[in-house]
């Protein structure tokens, strides 16, 4: 597997998108790139940061009462929550703060929020936070999830997305295509690096990646 390459954000010299190269499987999909952003989700300097520059999509007219954190971002979640908060972004909550909540699954892969966090879904403006969005496919299940839990969802936020807008929802992100022109993903049945016999290098989830 190749060494680590990065890019440094324009405004902020503690968000860096630190990515490698490679034929990579997701749950969804084949990537040229995997998206290594430990740092940025779990070291506070770096966390902080790109919590605050998420931050700045929302920081006007939007109400937030909940940030829904996928693909272990809760640390930029609350630091994203905190930004808003001292910004005066209002909240419908009665204590006038924003919940920080993480999913869980069921076996199927959906969703789901037990009796004793229904609250924070149902009724409430969430703000929906991944660290990648590729094909879209888990931004989808989750809209799933919010609305039969009787929630709106106001925004997506994710450090990197391939896509502009997830079913007519914009996806405002960090890093994009324009910062790498010749990321790719691909169906598993459509993939180019598999028709050439280019050999998968790792295995890849919200967790990190393993190599194979």
């Amino acid at each position: 597997m190749q060494a680590y390459k990065k890019i440094d954000f324009a405004t902020n010299k503690d968000v860096v998108l630190r990515y490698i190269p490679g034929h990579f499987i997701t749950p969804h999909s084949h990537v040229n790139y995997y998206m290594d952003l430990t740092d940025m989700k779990s070291r506070q300097r770096e966390a902080r940061a790109t919590g605050e520059e998420l931050a700045q999509h929302y920081m006007i007219t939007d109400i937030v009462d909940t940030i829904l954190c996928l693909d272990n971002m809760e640390v930029v979640g609350a630091y994203l929550a905190n930004k808003l908060t001292k910004a005066g972004v209002h909240s419908m909550n009665s204590h006038q703060t924003i919940y920080i909540a993480t999913p869980e699954y069921d076996s199927s892969g959906q969703i789901i929020f037990r009796e004793n966090s229904k609250h924070m879904v149902k009724g409430k403006n969430v703000l929906l936070l991944l660290a990648t969005v590729s094909t879209g496919n888990t931004i989808q299940n989750a809209l799933q999830s919010i609305n039969y839990y009787g929630g709106r969802v106001m925004g997506i936020s994710a450090i990197f997305s391939a896509a502009t807008k997830v079913v007519d929802i914009p996806v405002n992100s960090l890093y994009g295509p324009k910062d790498l022109p010749d990321y790719f993903n691909y169906k598993p049945d459509d993939c180019p690096m598999c028709r050439a016999k280019q050999p998968v290098d790792a295995l890849c989830n919200g967790f990190g990646y393993s190599l194979i």
